[in-house]
């Protein structure tokens, strides 16, 4: 991310709003379903979403081999080129000379405006090792980075001072920041955040609160299902409106709960199929498909928004 055109690709680059980090459907036989997602991937833009994610975690981007990762890419970058969408590509991996390999591969996809990178997961590094990595990475990526932080996952946990040294990174747009709660670092970031570094939620149900502390938006799997009203609830703190901000973030909250009762996205899977929009709730394993109840409950929630 050194040179010239990598410096303007991060000038241009607007992650705010909400960005849907797209499932990956299966058929009956277990293969990838492209038509179910390719209208996944229209509808969630033509309702209001602003970009979205191929291969996150919600995508069991780890469930995949080369081919199936290839496949969903392309998809999601010939939707996001008719649409004139962002789109972010999930990359990266534990080891930073395998991660510059795979996001080497992105420059296939010219669509492709900014990778999400989880902070190497099971290693723990320390934050001087987080800070190295991604120096790394920035350098070696054919597009700007958004940092995946989700502790819960990669068992390394960054303070304030830390994602402020990330995010002065050249090279580095954003976070996706999955904390599991806002506490006093989460506070402490977002009242002091680097120039053009984007502070993107990622926990569903601490959406609006974190949009009220200045979030720029979200990645948000929950915005699968209504997404024109996560659109209306970042539009809403966007332009100051907190009495509807916090109504319609409390029933968000709520129907996010209930998406999130199992591992994701096996509920988020099960409502998409009880709508007839993918052909099957399978997952793969580990994951296993999700039980009525849950998908009951956020069918339940749905309908009272």
């Amino acid at each position: 991310m050194s040179d010239p055109q990598a410096g303007a690709q991060l000038a241009d680059l607007s992650l705010g709003g909400i960005h849907v980090p797209l499932i990956t459907p299966f058929t009956a036989a277990g293969g990838i379903a492209a038509d179910a997602l390719e209208a996944l991937a229209y509808r969630v833009l033509d309702e209001g979403a602003d970009g979205i994610v191929a291969l996150g975690t919600t995508a069991e981007a780890a469930a995949l081999d080369a081919a199936e990762r290839d496949l969903v890419a392309g998809v999601c970058a010939r939707v996001c080129r008719e649409r004139g969408a962002v789109l972010t590509v999930g990359a990266g991996s534990g080891g930073t000379r395998a991660a510059e390999e795979e996001l080497g591969r992105l420059a296939r996809w010219p669509e492709a405006r900014a990778a999400l990178v989880a902070v190497p997961p099971f290693v723990r590094p320390g934050a001087a090792g987080v800070l190295a990595h991604f120096t790394r990475l920035a350098e070696a990526s054919p597009v700007p980075l958004v940092v995946y932080h989700i502790p819960y996952r990669t068992g390394q946990q960054l303070d304030a001072e830390a994602l402020r040294a990330l995010g002065g990174l050249p090279g580095v747009a954003g976070v996706k920041y999955a904390n599991g709660g806002i506490d006093q670092e989460t506070v402490a970031l977002m009242a002091d955040l680097p120039e053009r570094f984007a502070v993107l939620a990622g926990d569903d149900v601490f959406a609006s609160p974190m949009l009220a502390l200045g979030a720029a938006g979200g990645i948000l799997a929950s915005a699968h299902l209504a997404t024109a009203r996560y659109a209306e609830l970042a539009a809403a703190w966007r332009e100051g409106d907190a009495v509807r901000a916090r109504e319609l973030g409390h029933r968000l909250a709520a129907l996010a709960a209930a998406l999130f009762r199992e591992p994701n996205p096996a509920v988020v899977k099960g409502v998409l199929h009880a709508q007839g929009r993918i052909p099957t709730p399978d997952v793969r394993l580990p994951l296993l498909p999700a039980s009525r109840r849950p998908v009951a409950e956020a069918l339940d929630r749905l309908a009272a928004l």
